[in-house]
């Protein structure tokens, strides 16, 4: 898709809101994220989550005028370097973000750097800047990638699992997955499997499950590829003889809209759910439902939080971004409410959760919810903070 097809659908709203002489003075955000293929949800709840917290300003984020450039990346992490050049070297983009798969960060986010520009993640928290490569100009909202997956491997602990069998797709953040969720889980791996990105058949893997027979399986499989293994799991009958214990990503409102009665019952563990109580949560609940007539996905969350993460540091330099300390200073102090109720970063600028565990349930009306029945870690950080020399 064309930026200027993708700014006429997303940004043009912002600018008439917003004065001329505001428009001319608007600080430019450049969103590289995921608007197509099966994984095209991700980067459409992100752009959406951060466009409602745009919109809830009149077109500003802490007061300052912004202007949202967005385009799709196709899941390519070339195209995505290409994107970010042009947003920074054509367009004047001094914060950039939007990324939503790990390989798309690892070619984006060192160019973003070189240039000496800001990149806050709305979702992308690979480990490789997490650690000795960590970055005083990048800041992740979401998670560190193996935080998401330790937090499904402590559930599965606190569930009594000892034999899983775990597969994600082969790239960083599938990498990260299956570490992570050994790291907490303790138990024994009786088979450990990596699939393709994107892939849609998992035919071959259900085999290797059957022949395995674990207490429970843990996937790390976003967007359409989570919807196509949970179809098949179930298919293949395995729902009601080996429970699924995952993270967020695997079990989110999409999937759980595309497979119905399947997802009931599957355990996941998340930093967000819709029924966390807190006043931001409440008010990002009812602005996503009046906009966009759907319910968010936890995507969704991570947009709206980094979007005030980023008004944060626009009110604190009161929209000088050539003022990179003052930037990066407000950034790291992170002074707005978040949807998952606090927020507060590591020294490698990763955020330190609580998580939660969840279950699906199926309501009166017959609708699906994750319910949140627990905390399984509690003040969460990564692992690689403490290689982090910030």
């Amino acid at each position: 898709m064309k930026l200027s097809k993708m700014l006429l659908g997303v940004a043009a709203g912002v600018a008439l809101m917003a004065s001329p002489a505001l428009s001319a003075d608007a600080v430019k955000i450049g969103m590289v994220t995921t608007l197509s293929t099966g994984a095209g949800y991700l980067g459409q709840d992100v752009r959406d989550g951060f466009m409602l917290a745009v919109e809830e300003e009149g077109g500003k984020l802490g007061g300052v005028p912004v202007e949202v450039l967005v385009e799709d990346d196709g899941r390519k992490p070339g195209t995505g370097k290409q994107l970010a050049e042009r947003f920074m070297k054509r367009d004047g983009a001094e914060i950039l973000t939007g990324i939503i798969f790990s390989n798309v960060a690892g070619a984006v986010v060192p160019s973003v750097l070189r240039e000496d520009k800001i990149y806050v993640s709305p979702n992308a928290g690979p480990s490789l800047f997490a650690g000795k490569k960590c970055n005083q100009n990048y800041f992740v909202a979401s998670w560190q990638n193996d935080t998401l997956h330790e937090a499904a491997g402590a559930y599965a602990k606190q569930l009594g699992y000892k034999k899983a069998f775990i597969l994600a797709p082969n790239y960083p953040a599938g990498r990260d997955a299956l570490a992570g969720f050994k790291r907490e889980f303790g138990g024994e791996i009786v088979g450990e499997v990596y699939t393709k990105l994107g892939q849609a058949d998992y035919s071959a893997e259900l085999a290797q499950i059957r022949d395995a027979k674990p207490e429970m399986v843990f996937d790390f499989l976003p967007g359409g590829m989570g919807i196509n293994f949970l179809k098949q799991y179930d298919q293949g009958g395995f729902k009601d003889t080996t429970p699924l214990v995952v993270a967020a990503p695997s079990m989110d409102a999409k999937i759980m809209a595309a497979v119905g009665d399947a997802a009931v019952g599957v355990r996941s563990a998340s930093h967000w759910n819709h029924d966390l109580d807190n006043a931001a949560n409440k008010k990002f609940l009812a602005g996503f439902n009046a906009k966009y007539n759907r319910v968010p996905t936890v995507y969704a969350s991570q947009g709206y939080d980094t979007a005030k993460l980023i008004a944060s540091a626009l009110k604190a330099v009161n929209g000088d971004v050539s003022d990179k300390e003052g930037l990066r200073k407000a950034l790291k102090k992170a002074d707005f409410e978040s949807v998952r109720g606090k927020f507060k970063f590591a020294q490698n600028n990763h955020p330190i959760n609580d998580w939660y565990s969840r279950i699906v349930e199926k309501q009166a009306d017959g609708t699906l919810v994750n319910k949140t029945v627990g905390v399984v870690l509690k003040d969460h950080m990564d692992v690689y903070a403490k290689d982090c020399s910030m």
